[in-house]
């Protein structure tokens, strides 16, 4: 894995992108009751090991290009799972809710993918 370099000026994605940012933090407080503190450092979507700071969960806020595809491939896969689970019977989550998910990720794939 590499290190960034102090002169690496791009805005990254955490590898794990859905699982980064406010709105998952937030939905682990809620559910757990609490988080862990944030890392100082996370791996990238292009396999850097940059500091927390220098990543972002919002497209528009991220420069590098392979972070992006990262992101957008991130996010495909996930609304085709939401998608698949979506249609087993006895899911938690009702149809119309599925397609809502499922298209909002793909929505946040395009922002990654049109850069």
């Amino acid at each position: 894995m590499a290190e960034v370099t102090e002169t690496d000026p791009h805005i990254h994605v955490d590898r794990k992108v859905l699982q980064a940012g406010a709105d998952f933090r937030n939905v682990l407080a809620s559910t757990l009751g609490g988080v862990p503190d944030a890392p100082s450092e996370v791996t990238t979507g292009c396999g850097l090991k940059v500091p927390y700071a220098m990543t972002s969960p919002h497209p528009e806020r991220v420069t590098c290009l392979p972070c992006r595809e990262h992101a957008c491939r991130e996010h495909l896969n996930f609304a085709d799972q939401v998608e698949r689970l979506g249609r087993h019977p006895g899911t938690a989550l009702p149809g119309d809710r599925t397609a809502e998910v499922a298209q909002w990720a793909r929505d946040r794939a395009r922002k990654f993918a049109s850069g």
